[in-house]
């Protein structure tokens, strides 16, 4: 995303989503556990617009999205999103749609690592933010399920249909997409859904000690590495090995490859500068 922003100031609270950061690190938190956490419209403007102001101002290294009560997100609202979409023609319906696009999106092309914390359910748009994060740390009463088909819709919402079967392969993908299915924790670690599997309850520490960890490294080359892995899903070899070439003679040129060096010699951690 472009660091260049017009005149707007940026927000300092976000009605739909609660945000807060501590030394690079950003927590996003879904916070209508009443409502298992289901995205409203609003949630989902606030999510795309904070990411794009996130990725504008550069000061977050790690992202970290979680859910408040029993569970991670529990998808689109049925009344303030499916009960109302059947109100809006098809115009509005697809800017609808777009909107949520963009906020999966925003999560794979925003310039830092995102970190989804599951725990309890996370269903339909909620499963596909998990998703499109870069990591998931889920703890063992987590599941996961795409349940666009059972409520009549294509499974290919949001960009699932492209995600997961880069995530899981083609077969696990089509299975989990055509039925709807929930996925359990062992299972969704075993079929590689998950990044990590974390003790009952620790879910959030275990996402948190991994943010800390990337806030702390090389942001640059986490920042490329994540543009590179998108990127390169589509390309022939030998774009992709052309794309590689010119990044690294770029990262070469940076204070964080020659600190390394000097961290090297002098026998001492390195100090990223994230330049």
């Amino acid at each position: 995303m472009s660091p260049f922003s017009g005149s707007a100031d940026p927000v300092e609270h976000w009605e739909h989503l609660r945000v807060t950061r501590q030394d690079g690190v950003a927590t996003v938190t879904f916070a209508r556990p009443e409502k298992l956490n289901a995205l409203t419209f609003g949630a989902y403007a606030d999510l795309r617009d904070l990411l794009a102001e996130l990725s504008r101002e550069r000061s977050v290294r790690a992202l970290v999205l979680a859910g408040e009560g029993r569970g991670f997100c529990s998808g689109g609202d049925v009344e303030e999103i499916i009960g109302a979409t059947l109100a809006l023609d098809t115009a509005q319906l697809l800017d609808f749609n777009r909107m949520t696009g963009q906020v999966v999106r925003a999560l794979r092309e925003c310039p830092f690592p995102v970190i989804a914390a599951v725990h309890g359910v996370a269903a339909g748009a909620g499963a596909v933010l998990a998703l499109a994060a870069d990591f998931r740390v889920a703890d063992p009463t987590a599941r996961f399920a795409f349940l666009f088909t059972r409520v009549g819709l294509s499974g290919g919402d949001m960009g699932a249909a492209y995600l997961l079967p880069r995530v899981v392969g083609l077969g696990h993908a089509t299975r989990l997409l055509m039925l709807g299915e929930p996925v359990p924790a062992p299972e969704a670690e075993r079929i590689g859904l998950i990044s990590e599997l974390a003790d009952e309850g620790r879910a959030d520490e275990r996402a948190a000690v991994l943010a800390r960890r990337l806030a702390d490294g090389p942001a640059l080359a986490y920042a490329q590495t994540k543009a590179l892995l998108s990127a390169e899903l589509d390309m022939p070899l030998a774009a992709a090995v052309e794309l590689d070439a010119a990044t690294q003679a770029l990262l070469m040129n940076g204070e964080d490859y020659a600190e390394f060096h000097a961290a090297f010699t002098e026998k001492r951690p390195p100090k990223w500068q994230g330049r």
